[in-house]
C-alpha cells in the first residue's frame, strides 16, 4: 500500500512492502554554500569555482545536507508514525551529489516490521529510503530502523464508546 495522506500510523498499520512518497525539496546555490559553511566548511561545498577542481568537478551539497534535506522531508510530508520519527539506527551512502537546482524527493519502502518481545507497546520498522532527483537518479539511500508505537490494545473492563 502506498500513502501520502497524513494519517497517524502505529506498528500494527505497517506491512512488509508498504510504500511512502514525501513532497519536493528544490536545492539552491545559496543552500549548499550556507549549509557547509556552518556545518561542512569544503571547498567542493563553498566556491563553485574551485569546485570545478576537486573531484566533483562543481559545487556540490554535502552528504550531510542531503541528509538533512532527507529528514526535513521525511517528518514534513512521510512516514507519519504516531509520535514522533525516533531513529534507532541506519546506514546511509552517497551515490550521486546533489547539484544547485536539483529537486530531490524521498522514496521509502518499508523492509521488516518487528513487535518488541519485552515492551509490547512498540517495536521496530525498517525502511529503505531513496533520495532522488528529478532525472530518478537515486542520490542517497538511507536504511534506517525507527520506534514505532503499537496501538492501545482494549484492556478488560475498558468502556467502549
Amino acid at each position: 500500500m502506498t500513502y501520502v495522506d497524513r494519517d497517524r500510523l502505529y506498528l500494527d498499520d505497517l506491512r512488509v512492502g508498504d510504500r511512502f512518497v514525501t513532497g519536493v525539496h528544490i536545492v539552491d546555490a545559496e543552500q549548499i554554500v550556507a549549509f557547509a559553511s556552518q556545518f561542512d566548511p569544503q571547498i567542493a561545498h563553498l566556491d563553485a569555482e574551485q569546485a570545478k577542481n576537486t573531484p566533483f568537478g562543481g559545487l556540490a551539497a554535502s552528504g550531510w545536507h542531503t541528509a538533512a534535506i532527507t529528514m526535513r522531508l521525511l517528518v514534513d510530508s512521510s512516514i507519519p508514525i504516531s509520535g514522533s520519527l525516533i531513529g534507532l539506527g541506519g546506514e546511509l551512502r552517497w551515490l550521486k551529489p546533489v547539484r544547485p537546482g536539483d529537486r530531490l524527493q524521498v522514496h521509502c519502502h518499508v523492509l521488516e516490521v518487528t513487535p518488541s518481545r519485552s515492551r509490547p507497546d512498540r517495536g521496530v520498522v525498517a525502511f529503505r529510503c531513496e533520495t532522488k532527483n528529478q532525472r530518478e537518479e537515486v542520490v542517497q539511500i538511507f536504511d534506517a530502523k525507527i520506534m514505532a508505537p503499537a496501538r492501545k490494545k482494549p484492556q478488560s473492563g475498558d468502556i467502549r464508546t
